[in-house]
């Protein structure tokens, strides 16, 4: 999943007007080596589902996806699985999906290919930086991300995902209604999210008031085989669902 390698903290008034790739970024580079059909896949379906990542223009998502509808951002996606059903549940949402990780975008894009899914665009890039370069301000109509990296240690915190300038960049990004989805399987981690989230004025709990601030799990958002897993052991899942102002 991807992580950041930033400084704990940063002022709010530069972190507002600062590109973010300067503070902080959406991931950490791990090995792994693409089996023969992710190969295929890049080769195959990469020309349609693939995107260029342009430091110097925004993205065109009509033309991008073929038409206009509702624009979702997920920020690190694994292999895919979870992202294919979501898009394939939800056929009226676009999809901008952001990976580093090559064998993960083979695996998606080889779902895309063999599914017919449409509405999945990827970008094998940082999000910080498609953020920062590729879309304006309000342009989202929603934000995923799903299990991010712990770093369970107290030292690695500071890399953790979500920090608050991150979530204000992520929360400007959205249109007023727009919402973000966090959803983690570490209970401090959920914590720390829930601070943070609570910590940003342009966002609002969807959480029942008076309750511990987290909400049911949404339909759209499919159990993976290493959830279900934890489930079974007894493990918890925490989803936050927050929306702009």
């Amino acid at each position: 999943m991807s992580e950041p390698s930033a400084p704990n903290s940063v002022d709010a008034t530069e972190a507002a007007n600062t590109p973010f790739r300067r503070v902080i970024k959406s991931y950490v580079l791990r090995a792994g080596r693409m089996g023969p059909g992710q190969t295929r896949a890049f080769e195959q379906y990469g020309p349609r589902f693939l995107l260029n990542y342009s430091a110097d223009r925004q993205l065109d998502t009509t033309a991008a996806f073929g038409r206009q509808a509702p624009l979702i951002m997920e920020i690190g996606f694994g292999m895919g699985g979870a992202t294919a059903d979501i898009a394939q549940a939800r056929p009226m949402d676009n999809f901008l999906c952001c990976e580093v990780h090559e064998p993960g975008v083979g695996a998606l894009l080889k779902l895309c290919g063999e599914r017919g899914i449409e509405n999945i665009r990827i970008f094998r890039h940082d999000a910080v930086e498609v953020l920062d370069h590729m879309l304006p301000e309000q342009s989202l109509d929603g934000v995923h991300i799903f299990f991010p990296d712990p770093w369970h240690k107290s030292r690695h915190h500071k890399r953790r995902l979500i920090q608050p300038a991150f979530v204000n960049r992520l929360a400007r990004h959205l249109r007023p209604g727009g919402y973000l989805h966090l959803a983690t399987d570490w209970e401090p981690y959920a914590q720390q999210m829930l601070e943070v989230l609570r910590g940003e004025s342009l966002l609002v709990n969807t959480a029942a008031p008076g309750g511990p601030g987290f909400v049911p799990k949404p339909g759209y958002r499919p159990l993976t085989k290493f959830e279900n897993r934890g489930l079974k052991l007894g493990h918890g899942v925490w989803d936050l669902v927050f929306v702009r102002r």
